[in-house]
């Protein structure tokens, strides 16, 4: 049957609503924001998820991407505070927290993010030395994430971290300061060598104390010792001449012939013990030596029965 005009009116109608409703219904995927506009004023920002706008008044004004994203900054010179001159590049970390600020403040949001950072990369870096530069990099980004973060914040956005890649000095201050390190290494070395040697010295100097004084501690003992046997020999002698004193006032004849005997030996010993001397020919009265010999034999076993006697 041919359709009525009715009829096409209906389907007609029909269409246009199932077009215009999907056209109401926004789908926004994980991890993205989209801004709506009505007649080209921001309105509202839609979440991800199933989203609805009113068609044809409203529309989808900007697409952001809510994860944290990375951007390289480009390699460039920089001269430091003692003019020496480097090139450096680097990365920026940073997430969109606010979609309506990040659409609306600033235009082309990335390209000012990265001139922001190159431009405070030179200020901070060209504020410090070059040794400072080379041995300091957390420093430097801890000072350049501030800055930028910072001057970001109205934009919407979380700059979380500035990470400088490679600092590059000219071959020939390369090159100078390779021969710096070598000198600092060698004079290092010639310090410790010094020092080793120094501590070698003493440690030699109070091995050779402490030889010294165990040294003159031996002796002092020996010295000891023998003051002791000369102080016991010679009580020994005085009492034997006390008791070859004592026999002679008593007018025995065996004392006078051992203490004679006694004094010829020693002059015998005294004479054949010069060092001038080489051959002794002299008398000697071996019976008077005998003598004396049977005078101390005598001596002796009248000492002994004293002794007898008296125990």
């Amino acid at each position: 049957m041919p359709l009525t005009g009715f009829a096409l009116f209906v389907i007609v109608f029909a269409i246009l609503a199932i077009i215009i409703v999907l056209m109401g219904v926004k789908p926004v995927p994980q991890g993205m924001e989209f801004t709506v506009e009505r007649f080209g004023r921001y309105t509202r920002t839609l979440r991800p998820g199933l989203n609805l706008i009113i068609p044809i008044v409203d529309r989808i004004g900007s697409r952001m991407n809510m994860m944290e994203r990375v951007l390289d900054v480009p390699s460039q010179e920089v001269i430091t505070r003692d003019n020496a001159m480097v090139r450096v590049d680097g990365v920026v970390f940073y997430q969109v927290l606010d979609a309506a600020r990040a659409a609306y403040e600033v235009n082309a949001l990335e390209y000012a993010i990265l001139n922001l950072t190159m431009t405070n990369v030179r200020t901070v870096m060209g504020s410090m030395d070059l040794d400072e530069l080379l041995s300091k990099r957390d420093k430097i980004n801890a000072q350049l994430l501030n800055v930028v973060d910072d001057a970001t914040t109205p934009w919407g956005i979380k700059v979380t971290r500035i990470e400088i890649k490679d600092i590059s000095p000219p071959r020939d201050l390369v090159d100078a300061m390779a021969r710096q390190m070598k000198a600092e290494r060698e004079k290092r070395a010639v310090i410790l060598e010094a020092e080793g040697e120094r501590q070698a010295e003493i440690l030699k100097s109070e091995g050779e104390k402490q030889g010294a004084i165990l040294q003159a501690e031996g002796r002092k003992e020996a010295a000891f010792r023998d003051a002791e046997a000369r102080e016991r020999e010679a009580e020994a002698e005085a009492k034997a001449t006390q008791m070859v004193s004592r026999a002679i006032a008593e007018g025995d004849i065996n004392a006078i012939n051992y203490f004679v005997a006694n004094k010829y030996v020693e002059a015998l010993q005294s004479i054949a013990s010069a060092p001038n001397e080489k051959l002794v020919l002299m008398p000697l009265e071996a019976s008077g030596v005998i003598g004396a010999i049977g005078g101390i034999a005598e001596l002796a076993k009248s000492v002994a029965k004293d002794r007898g006697e008296a125990g």
